[in-house]
């Protein structure tokens, strides 16, 4: 009996620690099953909130996203001019920090020897000019924090998220006229503008809002209220087609323009464009592929280093390209088939550094390499005047511009 007994005790044990078992798991069932009935209470409710963020009217944005718009005057005096040395530039920014930092476009400020920033309320103050790039139009001032009361700023959102067919408006001051607002659509994204050197472009977005002479440097929105964009340039042949510098870049200078006053990146100097398969079936030349260099910037390393550029210029539909040069065929390893192993070869070069150059050069390949150095400010880096606007009864009696 009593080893009957003993055989009883664990079984009693058993049934007791599952019964408790099946307790536990039932319990953490239904813990589960009313934790996710709250999840999917609370995710349609999120989601609507988020919405009903992202889906603000036109009116709502402009009396919560205005306020942090301005308007800037710059005053620009060019000694080397006889007549017209003195020029007064309006344009428009918007501020992205409680403690007085103001976004812009470096052609509406570069240069100038005063700045004014005139505020929502119609407050004028004496801005500084921290830091500007030329190359992506982009430039950080510095107002006075106020007495009392906070300044109002505007977020960056994420461009990289932006899709063609998004509900856009842009705030800005175009032609003088502050405090305006119009909306459209994001029309197109990785926007490569002419006339810039390949090596330093960067894709923008093409956006439909009317965006006139005096928009540069104000913000493109998105329906959340964030900024996506700064608005920049405008096609002057066509209408509806205008162009913002995406915020993902914007926001990535803020920190070395503050810090720097410029952004130090490394000279390479050359410019041209890539060839492909297609281009080489064209022309009956012995091209492969690679970067073609159609033109080298005076005392950079590449000239230094001897790399040719091109010297019979041709038109292939409508694509111009300067042949005769070397064609670079691969940089530090990196073979340059396309725009991304471009970019990514381009990622590795680096100041004080020496690069490897694979170079194509009458039917023969060799290596060679360069030192990397800082590059400094060219000619062609300040437009004189990129974006302005004089209308057909100003001329010859204004020397004031809108930008």
């Amino acid at each position: 009996m009593k080893s009957m007994d003993k055989c009883k005790k664990p079984a009693i044990v058993l049934i007791a620690l599952a019964s408790q078992l099946g307790l536990c798991v039932a319990r953490r069932r239904t813990l589960w099953m009313q934790a996710l009935v709250a999840a999917l209470v609370l995710i349609p409710a999120a989601a609507a909130l988020a919405a009903a963020k992202c889906n603000q009217s036109i009116a709502d944005l402009y009396d919560h996203k205005s306020p942090a718009v301005v308007l800037i005057t710059a005053l620009t005096i060019n000694p080397y001019r006889l007549e017209d040395h003195v020029q007064l530039v309006t344009g428009s920014g918007f501020i992205i920090d409680a403690q007085g930092l103001v976004m812009t476009n470096s052609h509406v400020v570069f240069g100038a020897q005063a700045v004014i920033v005139t505020l929502d309320d119609g407050t004028e103050l004496p801005a500084k000019l921290l830091g500007a790039d030329p190359i992506f139009d982009l430039a950080i001032l510095q107002i006075p924090k106020p007495d009392q009361g906070k300044l109002p700023v505007l977020v960056f959102g994420d461009s990289d998220s932006v899709r063609p067919g998004d509900g856009v408006v842009a705030i800005g001051n175009p032609l003088g006229l502050d405090q305006t607002i119009t909306s459209g659509i994001v029309s197109g994204l990785n926007r490569i503008l002419p006339d810039r050197p390949r090596m330093l472009t960067r894709p923008m977005i093409q956006t439909d809002a009317a965006i006139n002479p005096g928009n540069s440097g104000g913000p493109l929105l998105n329906r959340c209220g964030e900024v996506i964009g700064v608005t920049t340039e405008i096609l002057g042949d066509a209408q509806n087609i205008g162009f913002a510098i995406p915020s993902t870049l914007a926001r990535s200078v803020v920190a070395p323009l503050v810090k720097d006053g410029r952004l130090i990146r490394p000279w390479f100097g050359v410019d041209g464009s890539l060839i492909d398969a297609r281009l080489r079936k064209i022309f009956t030349l012995p091209l492969t592929d690679g970067f073609l260099v159609e033109a080298i910037e005076p005392d950079s390393p590449a000239s230094v280093a001897g790399i040719v550029g091109g010297s019979l210029p041709v038109k292939v539909g409508p694509r111009s390209l300067i042949l005769g040069g070397d064609v670079i065929v691969a940089i530090n390893g990196i073979a340059l088939k396309d725009d991304d192993s471009l970019q990514r070869a381009l990622d590795t070069i680096h100041i004080g550094a020496r690069t490897r150059l694979k170079v194509f050069r009458n039917g023969k390949t060799f290596t060679t390499e360069i030192a990397i150095t800082e590059r400094p400010l060219q000619p062609g880096d300040v437009p004189e005047s990129p974006q302005s606007f004089t209308s057909p009864q100003s001329q010859g009696k204004s020397n004031d511009k809108t930008h």
